[in-house]
């Protein structure tokens, strides 16, 4: 409700929608939940611009009415967050079933532990440099310029240019993990599935009635 009110209110010149969910986040970590699968849903919302701005116009109908029915902003915030959460816990899977992907490669390889953590950088789709395997291993540039070479020796990962432009990307084996694992990730529930279509016909309601005022 902070966020509609701010948002609705529109105070500032520029800047009110940021200013209004970050107030959300704020009242939501108040409240000790600060986990930002939990206070803020800025990445749902950068995917459902459209809905945000439907159901502040169905809510809001183009000002600030604090009387109008709040249920539908509500719902969609909780839908929202729900959504969030579920994105996030998925994410969390499938970074845990790639690694055990790479565990098993490394193994399979017999390959050093310290590895890991550079195929895994390399299945994110980074371009991977030996000076920046050095620094995150904490090992030796001989040691580091033997473990790449023989990463491209076993196929996992291919280096592209010469000399001190060169660098590593992710091989087939390893897109083919990633892409494994994310077919394989569980679909998201929509807790309100009917939200998206009551929203386009609290937006045409709105729409008609201002058309009907204008005559």
């Amino acid at each position: 409700m902070a966020h509609l009110n701010l948002v609705m209110i529109h105070p500032f010149r520029d800047g009110n929608g940021r200013m209004a969910r970050a107030l959300q986040t704020l009242v939501l970590s108040r409240e000790a939940i600060v986990e930002p699968a939990f206070s803020g849903v800025e990445e749902w919302l950068g995917h459902n611009t459209d809905d945000y701005y439907r159901v502040l116009l169905a809510i809001g109908q183009g000002a600030w009415n604090p009387d109008n029915d709040a249920a539908l902003w509500v719902s969609f915030n909780l839908r929202a967050h729900h959504i969030q959460a579920q994105t996030v816990a998925r994410r969390v899977e499938e970074a845990s079933a790639i690694w055990q992907q790479l565990d098993r490669l490394t193994a399979e390889h017999r390959l050093p532990d310290r590895v890991t953590n550079l195929l895994y950088e390399a299945i994110l789709g980074y371009r991977l440099r030996r000076g920046t395997y050095v620094k995150m291993s904490g090992i030796e540039e001989r040691t580091a310029t033997r473990d790449l070479a023989q990463l491209c020796d076993k196929g996992l990962l291919r280096g592209v240019g010469e000399r001190r432009g060169r660098y590593y990307l992710a091989s087939q084996i390893l897109v083919d993990v990633r892409t494994r694992c994310r077919e394989s990730r569980r679909p998201l529930t929509d807790p309100y599935p009917w939200l998206p279509p009551r929203l386009l016909a609290a937006v045409g309601s709105v729409a008609n009635t201002r058309f009907a005022g204008s005559g």
